[in-house]
């Protein structure tokens, strides 16, 4: 089966809208431990214009060796880049949907810190529902895209350039609790961690509001 390569014909229509765009898109919304991240990008019509880096693909298509080579080539790519976190004790207070919104917010906020002019940029947002309107005080015009992150460049590298960012720290957190073997499932639903939390409970990593000891195996 052959692999979509993303291209930027939306962007370049949005880019002659808007003096800027910003795409993001999220990490490990569904995982059991550890932060939620939301990686953000910004392009100008120059950038746009400029060839797309190789091997670039949405996060889960680009093999785990290859990830951070093709992050790194992302982020030399866009005009600046950010990642944005929302923590696991975050996520049981306010909801997943609305701790990815405070991700985006603080993903934009450090593109701001790059210079970025955030206020004046169409946000690109992957998937079918605006979680970045959930934060008060939110001004973002957001476009969203159903599989975004497999069909425009600039969310692809968002999608890549946060998949590196979230599975570094998850194996940054690993030595903290190994049983729960977070180097190798980034705190998603192996059956390694499922056996971790039946036999040891939960640490404060992780997210105690979810269904942690039913919860299907993901991979």
């Amino acid at each position: 089966m052959s692999v979509i390569e993303p291209r930027l014909s939306l962007e370049r229509r949005l880019l002659k809208e808007f003096p800027l765009l910003i795409a993001c898109d999220e990490v490990g919304r569904g995982a059991l431990a550890g932060p939620v991240a939301v990686g953000a990008v910004a392009i100008d019509a120059k950038d746009a214009r400029r060839r797309v880096p190789t091997g670039l693909r949405d996060s889960k298509l680009v093999r785990p060796a290859h990830r951070a080579l093709v992050a790194r080539r992302a982020g030399e790519w866009v005009r600046a880049s950010a990642v944005g976190w929302a923590s696991a004790a975050e996520i049981d207070e306010v909801g997943i949907m609305r701790a990815m919104s405070l991700a985006t917010a603080r993903a934009l906020a450090e593109l701001r810190t790059h210079g970025a002019a955030v206020d004046e940029a169409i946000v690109l947002l992957d998937g079918n529902y605006d979680y970045v309107s959930l934060t008060p005080g939110s001004a973002a015009r957001v476009r969203t895209q159903v599989k975004a992150d497999r069909d425009c460049a600039s969310a692809a590298a968002a999608s890549v350039i946060a998949k590196v960012a979230r599975d570094t720290l998850m194996v940054a957190m690993h030595p903290d609790a190994p049983v729960y073997a977070w180097d190798e499932n980034k705190g998603y639903a192996s059956a390694a961690h499922r056996s971790a939390l039946r036999a040891h409970g939960a640490s404060v990593h992780h997210r105690r509001t979810w269904s942690l000891g039913e919860v299907p195996t993901l991979f």
